[in-house]
């Protein structure tokens, strides 16, 4: 099994990719998941995260099957 993982918006250009799928082996949390795809970068305070559609955060459980989610901050007005 896998974790899918997906970028939104301006991380979707960041990353060079839409999504992506990670074997979840030493993988279980959100801050996990974006340290394995970021070169062991700590996640930022400021992007929003989901997992299987509902918001999350950094320490929220993954498992295998679950699809994770990363957003760049919203804004407007």
């Amino acid at each position: 099994m896998t974790i899918r993982v997906r970028y939104f918006a301006s991380l979707r250009e960041r990353m060079g990719r839409a999504d992506e799928e990670l074997v979840p082996e030493n993988l279980a949390s959100v801050a996990d998941v974006w340290k394995a795809v970021c070169e062991g970068q700590p996640l930022p305070e400021n992007i929003l995260c989901a997992v299987n559609m509902e918001y999350a955060h950094a320490d929220t459980a993954v498992k295998d099957g679950d699809e994770v989610a990363f957003f760049p901050p919203v804004t407007g007005g």
